[in-house]
């Protein structure tokens, strides 16, 4: 079962979260088709998104992490909620490029120069919206600038996916530390030191570590508190009634010449690509609402 672990260290200076979402990255994989650098793009935002999800104070929040670059992978898209749910898609998600390295993905050539946007959506209030330059392109050094840029928290973020030789998902996961007010200077020395130590988060997943285990690894010895821990899962709520409000939105001109091909028109949700079909009639009723909400405003 995928899941996430937050605890907090150091008597309330730290707050942790670490995650294991090998199984909805798959899902994703299977959705898209992605190759695995794209795999491994989108499997590392859907994992940052499933921890910062969590972080929302609202439990009807969503969060929209949005990267635009100019590689051939051209950007992603995850949303995520206060419930650990998450959804996200590639742009290009066909790219293959040359490895960095034996075992490491190019994810950054993949994404290219550009930026990381992110928005949190209150069901109260408006939503706030923070746009930083990509620093990387690797999304781990992207979502820790964003961190200490945007948010004003030091925080280190590891995000790790291992891609089978046939594709698929063989691990994926990750960690976000952050400094909370009031950190000392000893705490902060501590943490570096604690994290000169890893490797990388692939090697810990290589190595089966839980994310309880990555959690203990990082905060040796630093007063690691286990608070809960909540399920993560890949989830998209699209719906025949979200699409129509779709349909609607686009404008009585392009609803006309939809009805004038004679065609039914089929459309997918880029998350989950799940198809939604609407004939000539169903498009037809559609106009006649759009001209009535017209009159009325």
């Amino acid at each position: 079962m995928d899941y996430i672990v937050r605890a907090t260290a150091c008597g309330g200076q730290i707050r942790a979260f670490a995650a294991t979402t090998k199984n909805l990255v798959e899902q994703a994989r299977e959705i898209h088709q992605t190759s695995p650098v794209c795999t491994a793009a989108l499997g590392r935002l859907m994992t940052a998104g499933a921890m910062m999800g969590i972080m929302l104070k609202g439990e009807d929040d969503l969060m929209t992490m949005t990267i635009r670059g100019d590689g051939p992978m051209q950007g992603l898209t995850v949303t995520a909620d206060a419930r650990g749910r998450v959804k996200g898609f590639v742009y290009n998600p066909n790219v293959w490029n040359a490895p960095k390295y034996k075992g490491k993905l190019d994810v950054g050539n993949a994404i290219g120069r550009g930026t990381l946007t992110v928005v949190r959506d209150q069901a109260f209030g408006e939503p706030y919206s923070s746009q930083v330059e990509l620093v990387s392109g690797e999304i781990a050094e992207d979502l820790t600038s964003y961190f200490v840029t945007s948010e004003q928290v030091p925080s280190s973020v590891g995000l790790g996916v291992l891609v089978n030789t046939d594709q698929s998902v063989e691990q994926a996961g990750g960690f976000i530390i952050q400094l909370m007010p009031g950190y000392t200077d000893e705490t902060v020395n501590r943490l570096e030191e604690n994290l000169k130590k890893i490797h990388s988060v692939t090697k810990l997943l290589e190595d089966g570590l839980s994310p309880e285990e990555i959690l203990q690894t990082i905060l040796a010895d630093m007063d690691l508190e286990l608070l809960d821990t909540v399920p993560a899962e890949f989830y998209c709520n699209c719906s025949r009634e979200r699409v129509t409000k779709v349909l609607l939105s686009i404008g009585e001109k392009d609803l006309q010449e939809m009805i004038d091909e004679g065609k039914p028109v089929e459309l997918a949700c880029h998350f989950c690509g799940k198809k939604y079909s609407f004939s000539v009639d169903e498009l037809k009723i559609l106009l006649a609402a759009a001209k009535a909400r017209k009159q009325k405003s």
